[in-house]
């Protein structure tokens, strides 16, 4: 069966289980970590070995899609995350759960790689802002659920690992029912270039449009990375943080995904994109001003969320409308490479600010990353009308 509606609303089903699982681990794992008396570095080294697992897979992704197509892919992607988190608390041992966590990694780029392309590349350019907003938007309600799961560990902490193995396969059985497609390109153009030229083909054509990845993973990571350990030093309730404020920039994302999608679809994809970079560094800016007054704060998270958690998604689909179909895998591996790049620059940046600057550093941390996006952007659109303008000249 591969009736567009049903073969979407699996994808977008596929991408809502791999937020969960992730949302989940993150958590889950630190608190078990944390009971068991392992030191807050060793516990962010072992969270990093995830987005270890991103890189690692990355060079190597394009050419099986390529060559199995989606289907295989994602099912492979699928049974490793089963069988990994079954796998975790089996044996609590910080190496085994490292190594456990770069498999996730690798599996959940498998996931979204093949997911991405496969909607990417049958979405018309017309519904394709839509198509990938509600892609994200099922990814975020996924990865705003999985911490929910910490609650479990009360009860039984084999629990929260059985229920996203869980999920998996009910995924699993889904995916069984559709027939496998391979990417919508010129097969014979692909394989003239060899990978290095891809890349450089790329970045030549679209090199602003791989910067939303990396600053999602920027964002993401500092805030569930630096907050908390923010907060603490700042003198900032802890609960508040961990109960209200790091979900409302998640939740937050989840009311603007499809309109931003929609909007970016109708005035095109590079001016939202500027919008919410602009928008957002002024939030995070002003933050510093403001984080003596709780409820003032989590109004800017929220409105942040809701501008910045569509990000990722507004950049792969604008990738898609830069590059040429056959290019279109080669983009999305390096959009996750990026993704991951940033999910361990921004802890890194962000920890040496809180040691040297300590009042407001987290918000200069991400205000600064926000300001020079923007300044991608209009770079970007200026080389752009150089290059129309040369190319009309010429014709």
């Amino acid at each position: 069966m591969n009736h567009p509606v049903y073969r979407y609303w699996v994808l977008v089903g596929m991408v809502l289980i791999a937020g969960f699982s992730q949302g989940m681990l993150l958590p889950v794992l630190a608190v078990m970590l944390e009971t068991a008396g392992v030191s807050s570095s060793a516990n962010g080294l072992n969270a990093a070995a995830l987005y270890i697992g991103i890189i690692l897979i990355s060079p190597f992704i394009e050419k099986p899609v390529r060559k199995y197509g989606y289907k295989p892919i994602i099912i492979i992607g699928l049974v490793l995350v089963m069988i990994s988190l079954i796998l975790f608390p089996i044996w609590q041992t910080f190496w085994f759960w490292f190594i456990l966590r770069i498999v996730v990694g690798i599996a959940d780029n498998l996931i979204h790689f093949s997911t991405q392309i496969w909607i990417s590349s049958t979405a018309s350019k017309e519904k394709r802002g839509r198509q990938l907003a509600i892609y994200g938007l099922a990814f975020g309600l996924g990865f705003g659920i999985g911490p929910m799961m910490t609650q479990l560990l009360a009860i039984n902490e084999y629990l929260p690992f059985f229920i996203a193995s869980g999920f998996s396969v009910i995924a699993w059985v889904f995916m069984l029912f559709l027939r496998n497609e391979w990417p919508e390109s010129d097969f014979e153009t692909a394989s003239q270039l060899n990978t290095f030229s891809r890349y450089k083909q790329v970045i030549k054509l679209a090199w602003f449009a791989l910067l939303p990845g990396f600053l999602y993973g920027y964002l993401e990571a500092s805030l569930h990375g630096n907050y908390p350990v923010y907060a603490m030093r700042m003198g900032i309730d802890i609960q508040f943080v961990t109960v209200l404020l790091l979900p409302s920039f998640v939740f937050g994302s989840l009311f603007t995904q499809l309109p931003l999608g929609i909007l970016s679809d109708k005035i095109g994809r590079s001016k939202v994109l500027k919008i919410i970079f602009f928008f957002g560094f002024i939030l995070f800016f002003s933050m510093s001003f403001v984080e003596h007054l709780p409820w003032v704060l989590w109004i800017l998270f929220t409105l942040s969320g809701m501008l910045l958690g569509s990000s990722f998604s507004l950049g792969i689909a604008y990738l898609a409308d830069l590059v040429p179909a056959n290019l279109l895998p080669t983009g999305t591996v390096m959009t996750g490479v990026l993704f991951a790049v940033g999910s361990m620059i921004g802890p890194t940046v962000g920890g040496w600010l809180i040691g040297v600057v300590e009042q407001g550093a987290i918000y200069y941390s991400m205000s600064s990353m926000l300001l020079l996006m923007f300044v991608a952007a209009l770079l970007f659109e200026r080389i752009n009308k150089k290059s129309v303008g040369k190319s009309t000249e010429s014709a």
